[in-house]
Parts: C-alpha cells; sequence; structure tokens
C-alpha cells in the first residue's frame, strides 16, 4: 500500500488527472488462508462461495482453482463463474424467486441445482425446467444477523409438506434442503436450530416419497467468530444427521464475508479539511458553523475523503457496516507501519516535513459527494497533525463494497491492486491462478 501511496504523489506532482484516486490492496493470500481454516474446521462441508458478496475476477478465479463451489443469485452471476471454466455442477442458483428468462437460461446453461420457497415457484420451474433439481428453502431464526434474509425468503415448515406434494404431482426432482441463518450473523448457536429444522424437513420430505440427498446450510460465518460457529454447525450435524456420510448426503455452505472481508483494504486520500481555527502549527481549534459544535461528543474537524458511501463505503447503509480509519501518512509522512513495509519517509520532492505532535482530535470522516447522507464515520479519533494530501486506511473492506459501488456524482469506483507477496502461500496463490491460466495484473509479489 506504502508503493501505491508513493506513486500517487508521484502523479500528482506530474498533475496526472485524479491521481489521488482512492485504491483497494486485495491480498489473495487472506482467500487462501481461509479456505484453508474452512477445510480444517468443516472438513465434511463443501463451501459454495457467495459470489454476490464480491464477484472480483481474481477472488472467483482462485476459490474456483480451489476448488469452492458457487452460489449465484442471477442469471449475470451464473455467467460470471461460467465463463472461468467453472462447471455448471458446481454452481447453485440460490435464488428462491426467479424471473422465468433466468430459469430458462439457467437450464440452457446446465445449472440444475436451484431452491424454490413458493408455489408458484415451483409451477414456473415445472414449465421451463423440469429436469432441475430442486432444494426447498425453509425458514429459520436470523433474528441475530446484521441482514435478516428470512424477512424476505424461506418457506415456513408448516407449510414445506404441501410443497413437496405439488412438486410430486407435477414429477419434479426434490434434492434436498436449504437455510439461511442471516448474513453477518453474530450467534453462534443460530446453526443448532437451523440444523434441527432442516432434519425435519428431510422427514416431511421421507413421507411425500422423495429421499433427500443434500443439505444446504447456507451463509452467515463470520470470520471473528468462525471456530466457535463451526463447532457449534459439526455438533449439530453430528447430533440430526450422524449417518450423512454413508446415506450419501451431500452437505453444502454458501459462504461469503468469511472469505473476503480480510482481504481488502482501502486507502482514501483527505480532499478537504473544514475546521474554524488553527494554532500556529496549522491544527484545528474549532469547528466552523453551529451545526458540530466543539464538546466532549462532537467532531472538532471534519475530513473529506475521496471515497463514500455512494461508492465503496456502501457497505455503511446497506451492510450496516462501521468502519475505522486510521492514518496512512501523518503530515505528509508515512506511519511506521508503511515505514516497516519499505516505503522512504522523503516526499518525492524531498521537502522537509513537519514534526509529528502525536496529538489526536475528535473527527467525522465524509466523503466526496455533495449529498449530506455521505458520511463514512460521523465520530472518531485521528491525528491532529492530519491534512489534506494525507491518506486514511480502511480494513475488513472485501464483502458488499466493490458490488454496490456506483459512479453517483461523477465519482470512479475505486481500482483494485492486488497482492500475493513472496512467502509460500503467496507462491501456492499463483500456482492455484495458473491453472485457469491467468496471470494477476497489477499485483506485488514482494
Amino acid at each position: 500500500m506504502g508503493s501505491r501511496i508513493l506513486q500517487a504523489a508521484v502523479d500528482a506532482e506530474k498533475n496526472l488527472p485524479n491521481a489521488e484516486k482512492a485504491f483497494f490492496i486485495a491480498d489473495l493470500t487472506q482467500i487462501y488462508k481461509q479456505f484453508e481454516r474452512w477445510n480444517r474446521c468443516l472438513p465434511n462441508v463443501e463451501p459454495f462461495y457467495a459470489v454476490k458478496c464480491n464477484p472480483d475476477p481474481y477472488v472467483v478465479r482462485l476459490l474456483a482453482a480451489l476448488g469452492t463451489g458457487f452460489d449465484c443469485a442471477s442469471l449475470q452471476e451464473i455467467r460470471h463463474v461460467m465463463q472461468v471454466g467453472v462447471h455448471p455442477s458446481r454452481v447453485i442458483f440460490a435464488n428462491p424467486c426467479k424471473s422465468i428468462s433466468f430459469i430458462k437460461h439457467a437450464a440452457a446453461a446446465g445449472v440444475d441445482m436451484m431452491t424454490f420457497d413458493n408455489t408458484d415457484e415451483i409451477y414456473k420451474i415445472a414449465r421451463v425446467h423440469p429436469g432441475a433439481k430442486l432444494v426447498v428453502r425453509i425458514l429459520t431464526d436470523d433474528s441475530k444477523s446484521l441482514c435478516r434474509l428470512g424477512l424476505k425468503f424461506g418457506a415456513p415448515l408448516d407449510t414445506v409438506p404441501g410443497l413437496l406434494s405439488i412438486a410430486r404431482s407435477l414429477n419434479l426432482d426434490v434434492i434436498g434442503v436449504s437455510f439461511h441463518v442471516g448474513s453477518g450473523s453474530y450467534d453462534t448457536n443460530a446453526f443448532a436450530g437451523a440444523v434441527m429444522r432442516a432434519r425435519a424437513a428431510f422427514d416431511m420430505g421421507a413421507e411425500a416419497g422423495y429421499s433427500f440427498k443434500l443439505l444446504d446450510v447456507g451463509g452467515g460465518f463470520e470470520s471473528t467468530t468462525f471456530e466457535p460457529t463451526a463447532g457449534v454447525l459439526a455438533r449439530a450435524l453430528e447430533t440430526f444427521f450422524p449417518f450423512a456420510h454413508k446415506e450419501g448426503i451431500r452437505i453444502i455452505a454458501e459462504p461469503g464475508r468469511y472469505f473476503v472481508s480480510s482481504a481488502f483494504s482501502l486507502a482514501a486520500n483527505v480532499i478537504a479539511r473544514r475546521v474554524k481555527h488553527v494554532d500556529a502549527a496549522d491544527r484545528p481549534l474549532e469547528m466552523e458553523g453551529s451545526v458540530t459544535s466543539t464538546t466532549e461528543d462532537q467532531p472538532s474537524v471534519m475530513y473529506y475523503i475521496n471515497d463514500g458511501v455512494y461508492g465503496a463505503f456502501n457497505c455503511i447503509l446497506f451492510d450496516h457496516q462501521k468502519v475505522a480509519p486510521y492514518p496512512l501518512t501523518i503530515a505528509h509522512c508515512p506511519v511506521p507501519p508503511l515505514i516497516a513495509a519499505g516505503a522512504t519517509v522523503e516526499s518525492p520532492g524531498g521537502e522537509v516535513m513537519k514534526p509529528i505532535s502525536g496529538e489526536t482530535v475528535l473527527a467525522s470522516v465524509w466523503g466526496p459527494t455533495c449529498d449530506s447522507i455521505d458520511c463514512v464515520c460521523p465520530l472518531t479519533s485521528l491525528p491532529m497533525d492530519l491534512a489534506v494530501g494525507d491518506w486514511l486506511g480502511f480494513d475488513h473492506m472485501g464483502a458488499y463494497t466493490l458490488c454496490a459501488a456506483s459512479t453517483f456524482n461523477g465519482f470512479d469506483v475505486s481500482e483494485v491492486h492486488y497482492t500475493t507477496g513472496d512467502s509460500p502461500v503467496g507462491a501456492a496463490v499463483r500456482a492455484a491462478l495458473s491453472i485457469y491460466n491467468e496471470k494477476i495484473e497489477d499485483c506485488d509479489t514482494t
């Protein structure tokens, strides 16, 4: 990241347009490590990556090379993974409410596995894709999650027998059950009750004349709580599906943010600063105007950066995230992490840097658009010496950021730069990507 910041300074000296553009750094080794971690904790559960979370082409290629399946919710997502070379048998069309044209094109592409949770969906599929391998999605408790998908999808258990009866009468092949405990679930025990419900749905299937062979435990996996969550899930599977392997039951999951959240970081440039008074060292004393007065819980300075909630930080609005900015440079001088990474302290022009005080100030951080909703962080503590032209960093920016970013107000979507490093894991990542004859452009291997 440090080298990119220094290059931006060089470009600015050359008067290149948008030289200080915000950018992502994607560390693909983090995704590889998450894959290995998954296999250690849930060796009997196949991950089907939720493409909607982050459809970055190198993320998809790497996970495809590692052997994951893919959870797709639209025709474009199906096309995206199949263009990489993913076989249609590794795709589940996990959207219970699909347009008829999408079902037709899924059939033409050979994607047979798809979910449903209502009567109309059964009739649509029977009409245009009678050879589909159907998965009934059941409703479960997702009250302790960031995004409650049960508000929109999932058949209550008492409706499942009727749905299966209709599917049976239409000669449709229902192969299993799926559920979702909610995106970003913070309840490690959520999977216990969900698996119990799935067991009941399996029994309903047997009563309807089906022999289910698939259990899809959905998403909701958080990296910070993964081990305890995986333990709960593993114990629930052992309790309610003790003979899954012997009975030929395939167990899959739909992790998204688990794989990518920590792999992406964002660097944004401070393009403006708003204060009322500054001291002799050009440090903020009091906030302008009466909107945000200087008190213990109010910012005394507003910083404006060149990415916001209409761009990468849409995760604040749509995914209920709270971001934590930290300085990458202070008074145009790289902070210790960048120096440790090999960046020089001198500026491209060689000018003398101002001394850094080490003091902090309460601040707010805003995006670049003309909309007042474009607030990235309403209150945070930042160095008092942070100035226009400095850079702020944001970690855990890989999930539900790029996928929904827009060019509102004419601001470009931030570009992604890739790194694999020179470790054995980095070499493994590059080897995996070579399976698809894909060399990463703009990749730092140091």
